[in-house]
């Protein structure tokens, strides 16, 4: 009979030695080697007629391997169940005697979930903060869409160049006299005020007419992408070779036409739904963190270390990266190695619980993704990769785990909603701009 010890108990920390006897060892070998026998073919002897001796002596090591390995699981499963431990990871083992002959002895470490207790969620409440999209949003969102399909025209008269106007150039840029790659074109159309070109460099054409040539002296930002140019003046002498306008486009029904609807009104309408839309998601952003901040808030349980310490690895390999590659924020950039990894650890610590608390809710509310959703999930993910549809789709069917993926923040996203329809939650219409400023979801 399988003997089982406890040897420790600490927090979450479980360790246990486990002795399957040797009897029961050389019993699941015989029988391992009396089913491989059936199916072996030997030189000398008809299929399943080969002495045991023998197929021990071919097969004995394969055997043996495959015997302890289910043996082992057999015995954690059992005591798994027996004790009612749900393991927060894969526990590990340690083998610690085995061999013919011998009992199957080893070790199991592991950490155990944690118990929770969630909070009661009609407790909590919540200010959803709404917006309306108001006329003139759209009224600036067509605005955009007629200025990119306008076209420039040629300019009748010798007027001189202004703000908005576009200008055909020829330039040619020296720096300290020197001529350098990308300094000199013909014929280059250049929009005034499209900030396209080094800082002051249209401002300085602004006034000019076709045929008039003037050097124009700039300084090239200190952040310039090539090097050998950062932070240097240069002298570009140009010669307007031509100007256009642009014309407006008329706010009617043709403009719709143009964008692929079949009036004015039915772009207007399409437009306030995606900005509509935007508003909501914003919305949601806001409330879902302040519902995660509450729940975090609300809920202290003992952490498993693997969970979190796995998950600090993976922040911490990834602030690694953005330091050597120069993309710490500004604050993050100011703070010690040690400072970052406290702030980072609060940060895994933060969510382990909370995904610890919302995989809690959902079993515990019977809460699942449906085949249906994961299905428009991953329609939705090939939809992004335009021409390689079905190479995605292929590879969340058949690629092991990666179907998680999407499995994870759709039941994350249930949760919420079943925790918010329970809470308190009133609407409040802000300002659109001040919804725009408002920090959404974190970590």
């Amino acid at each position: 009979m399988t003997m089982v010890k406890e040897e420790g108990k600490k927090g979450l920390a479980r360790s246990f030695t486990i002795t399957v006897p040797q009897d029961e060892v050389a019993a699941a070998m015989t029988r391992r080697l009396e089913e491989i026998a059936k199916k072996a073919n030997i030189q000398g002897f008809r299929k399943g007629k080969a002495p045991l001796a023998l197929i021990r002596q071919r097969f004995g090591a394969e055997a043996e391997s495959e015997v302890l390995d289910r043996l082992i699981n057999e015995s954690v499963e059992k005591l798994l169940t027996e004790h009612s431990l749900r393991p927060a990871a894969q526990p590990k083992i340690e083998l610690l005697t085995s061999g013919e002959g011998k009992d199957l002895s080893f070790k199991m470490d592991l950490e155990v979930l944690p118990a929770i207790v969630p909070m009661d969620f009609a407790k909590l409440s919540f200010t959803r903060q709404v917006a309306d999209v108001s006329d003139k949003t759209v009224d600036e969102a067509v605005g955009r869409i007629a200025k990119s399909l306008r076209q420039p025209v040629a300019v009748t008269g010798a007027r001189a160049a202004k703000m908005g106007d576009v200008v055909v150039l020829d330039f040619d840029g020296t720096v300290d006299g020197v001529a350098h790659p990308g300094m000199k074109a013909e014929g280059h159309k250049l929009e005034l005020g499209s900030k396209s070109f080094i800082e002051g460099f249209e401002e300085q054409l602004v006034g000019l007419k076709v045929g008039d040539k003037k050097d124009v002296k700039v300084t090239f930002p200190k952040e310039y992408h090539a090097a050998h140019l950062a932070g240097k003046k240069a002298v570009f002498a140009i010669e307007i070779k031509g100007l256009l306008e642009h014309k407006a486009v008329e706010m009617n029904d043709e403009l719709g036409k143009e964008v692929g609807f079949p009036s004015l009104a039915k772009l207007r309408e399409r437009i306030a739904d995606d900005i509509g839309n935007n508003y909501a998601q914003i919305s949601r952003a806001v409330l879902k963190r302040e519902l995660m901040d509450a729940l975090a808030k609300a809920h202290k349980f003992e952490l498993p270390e693997t969970m979190t310490n796995a998950e600090f690895e993976s922040i911490w390999q990834k602030v690694l990266k953005d330091k050597v590659e120069g993309r710490l924020d500004a604050d993050d950039a100011k703070k010690s190695d040690d400072a970052l990894k406290a702030d980072y650890r609060d940060i895994a610590e933060r969510r382990v619980r909370l995904g610890l608390l919302l995989a809690h809710v959902a079993e515990e509310n019977k809460i699942e993704v449906t085949p249906v959703e994961l299905r428009n999930a991953m329609m939705a993910e090939a939809r992004r990769y335009p021409g390689k549809e079905q190479a995605v789709i292929d590879y969340y069917s058949k690629t092991r785990g990666a179907i998680e993926h999407l499995r994870a923040p759709i039941l994350e996203e249930k949760v919420v909603d079943f925790i918010l329809a329970k809470a308190n939650v009133s609407e409040k219409k802000i300002d659109a701009d001040a919804l725009l400023k408002l920090p959404g979801e974190t970590d």
